[in-house]
Formats: structure tokens, sequence, C-alpha cells
């Protein structure tokens, strides 16, 4: 079966509105690597966007799945509630950041998982108004895509968006906003558009994921936080893409001198099985009565036995510390090529939570052109890349931390000649 017949078979039984980076279809998988159903072998930077920090098929994320698959797949928690589920949460309290008592609920996925974060802020304040940043992205359902700060193309046709959501520049000092700007912004917001008084949640990812791997400045989170504390308002941190050891600590929160008052976790977590988290204050999370929270498939049972696995490889394989010396190599490499590739105007990102970004070298605007030739080039030479940003002219890079080195130097090299071949080196 080639791909262009599974192409065609894709286009007339699927929907056109699933969008496709590649033409790639997976027969097997491991760690970073990939083969395709006509045999060739790819090199993993994407990792399912940001799903595999442990690797394609981590042997004891496995080993958890198949125990767990010989007791049973599927009782609903809220109908037959299972240990394990408990125990994940009581690791997850103790894990995120904030020196207070905490409580967790599980759902499937990452926009679930903001939803459900707004939801509980929403009960615990009283208030219905939301705060997010331009630039950022918290999922397709309808709050997600109103919280997100991109319309092209998750908005597009899909109509209204729910209300009582507000947006505020994200401090990007390389696209001129500084975070004084940012703060300005908000307090701007205040002052002509919401009450900070009706302001259940203010709502942010510490690194940008879609946006472009944009971190947010230790003062400018400082300076959220006591923002928030001065008006009453929660502080959500969306570490949907951000955690997990991706960006050298185990939350990118960590990176920060405060703690959020609910934070929203999916991607990584389980290691490639459909798990997804919010974690917060537990006074916080107790607002909705019973019944307000939940999903059938919410904690799913082989998804929660995948998690506890990909917990103890974190820690057990020092994959925090693995993460910043892979991003420390990338960068240096990425680097080294400035001279010859005059189109790179950024490198950036904390861990292996990485990303380039290219501008014309001629009108010096964002290019997304050159970096989507830089991604196609990669992906004849064997190497899956993805881009991002508003502006769709950043490379970001998302390989499972556990890559092998001498693996690791080959997609060095062909991200070399990638960028090297369309800048005409």
């Amino acid at each position: 079966m080639t791909a262009t017949t599974l192409t065609d078979r894709k286009n007339a039984a699927i929907s056109r509105g699933v969008g496709m980076t590649t033409q790639i279809y997976a027969d097997r998988a491991e760690n970073a690597e990939i083969w395709d159903k006509e045999g060739r072998r790819y090199i993993d930077f994407a990792a399912g966007i940001a799903v595999l920090n442990t690797g394609h098929r981590h042997p004891r994320v496995i080993a958890a799945v198949k125990e767990q698959l010989d007791h049973f797949t599927h009782t609903c928690h809220q109908v037959v509630p299972y240990e394990n589920y408990v125990h994940l949460a009581e690791r997850l309290n103790a894990l995120t950041p904030g020196n207070f008592e905490k409580k967790t609920i599980f759902v499937t996925t990452g926009a679930e998982a903001v939803e459900n974060a707004v939801k509980i802020a929403r009960a615990a304040t009283g208030r219905s108004a939301v705060i997010a940043f331009g630039g950022g992205f918290h999922g397709r359902t309808f709050m997600g895509m109103a919280l997100t700060g991109k319309v092209v193309p998750y908005k597009v046709g899909f109509g209204a968006m729910p209300g009582d959501v507000f947006h505020v520049p994200f401090p990007v000092e390389l696209h001129g906003v500084t975070p004084d700007q940012s703060l300005a912004a908000l307090k701007k917001l205040f002052a002509a558009d919401v009450d900070p008084q009706r302001v259940a949640a203010i709502i942010i990812e510490p690194v940008q994921g879609e946006g472009g791997f944009y971190s947010v400045p230790v003062s400018f989170m400082k300076a959220l936080r006591e923002l928030c504390d001065q008006h009453g308002i929660l502080l959500i941190a969306d570490e949907v893409q951000t955690g997990f050891a991706r960006t050298g600590k185990l939350f990118a929160m960590d990176h920060h001198e405060v703690a959020p008052d609910l934070m929203t976790m999916a991607k990584s977590l389980a290691g490639g099985f459909p798990l997804a988290a919010v974690t917060g204050r537990a006074e916080i999370m107790d607002a909705p009565g019973p019944g307000g929270l939940g999903g059938t498939y919410g904690g799913n049972p082989l998804g929660i036995a995948a998690a506890h696995a990909v917990l103890d490889v974190i820690k057990d394989e020092g994959l925090c510390d693995r993460a910043n010396q892979l991003g420390s190599r990338l960068k240096q490499r990425l680097e080294s090529l400035r001279e010859k590739a005059p189109e790179i105007v950024d490198i950036r990102g904390p861990g292996f939570m990485n990303a380039v970004e290219f501008n014309d070298k001629t009108t010096k605007l964002p290019s997304a052109e050159f970096a989507n030739k830089v991604r196609l080039i990669a992906l004849e030479k064997g190497l899956i890349l993805l881009t991002c940003g508003v502006h769709g002219n950043v490379i970001r890079f998302l390989a499972p931390i556990t890559i092998q080195d001498n693996v690791f130097g080959e997609a060095l090299d062909i991200l070399e000649a990638s960028i090297l071949e369309p800048s005409g080196k």
C-alpha cells in the first residue's frame, strides 16, 4: 500500500478539516524513529506534538499498560473508582509547583483540561470573564478556540466565540512587545473593557507552544501573579505542551518564583496514551459540586498506568538534565549557522523546548516560506519537523528527550543541511 493510495483513501473518507503535516503513514515506531508503510525510516522531531517526551513505546510505559490490561480497561472512575487514579492524583499534587494543599481531576485531552480549569475558576470566584494572550493556544473546543490567540486555522469559519473572553499582547520583545507594554495593556483592559472584579482567571502558557515557543519573562510572571492577587483573579498555567521535563524542569512553572492557582496538563503526561489533568489549590478545586466535573473516559486506567511509568522514567533516567543537555547541543549547532544562514533571526527555548525563527534576508519580514522550505527539505532527508508561530516562520523542536545520541547527531546534520540549502549555502 503506497502513501499515494492511502492519501486518496484518506481524502475520500476523512474530513479535510483534519489537517496533515506530512503524507507519512506510520507502520511502527521506537524511541525517536518512525518507519512508514513503505519501509522508509524517519527521525521524529515532532513526537506527536510534544506527546512523547519519553519516546515511542518506552519499555516501562508499555509494560505498565500491559499489566493494567490484565486487570481491567475501563470502569468509569465516577462509577467504580480505582486506586491508581487516586495515587496519580497524590503524585501530581506533590510534584506540581506551589507550597499549598492541592487536588487533581483527570480528563482525556488538553482542551478538556482547559475547559475544566475555566469551569473551576468560575465556580470558585463567582465571576465569568477570562483573559488570555495573543498567540496563545488552548485547544479546539469552543472555549479553547475563544481563548486561543490565533484565528487561522483554529477559529476561521466557526462563527461566534463564547463571550467574556479578552486578549492582551503576549510579551515578545523580538516583535516589539515588552513586558511593561503587556502589563500596560492589561491595565488598559481593566480600565476600558472589563472590571477586574468580574475576571475569574488569567490563563497563560509559560512557554507559548503553537504561538512560537516564546517564554514568559520571569519578571512578567511575577507581576502577573501580583496583579492577580491584587484583584482576586486566579492564575491558570497551561502546561499542556510544556510539562514533564520538556523545559529542563518537570514543569515550566518551576522556572518561575511564583506558583499558579490552577495548572492544566496533558500531552506527555501518559507517554502516548490519552490523559489530561487539572491540578490546583484544594479549596479552589473543591468549588464545583459533586458531578460538576468528570467525564466517561476521564482518567482511563490505561492512561493512568502509563502516567505512573512516565513519572518514574523521568526521575530514574534523569530526563530533566537530559533535556538541558540536548537543548544546549541543538542551540549550539543552530548558532553556528547564523553567518551562513542570515534568515535566522532568533534561537531560543528552555531545556529541549527549542525553536528557530526565520525572516526574509532581504525584506527582514517573517518568512513562513523559508521555514516551510526547511521543513520540506528535512522531511525528504528523513527528519520530521513542525512549524509554528503566528506568522508561521518558526520551526519548533520536540524530539523525544530519550533520543539516542547517535540518532540526535544524525538529525542535527540533516537539520543543518536543510537550513543551508534554501539559504543558498
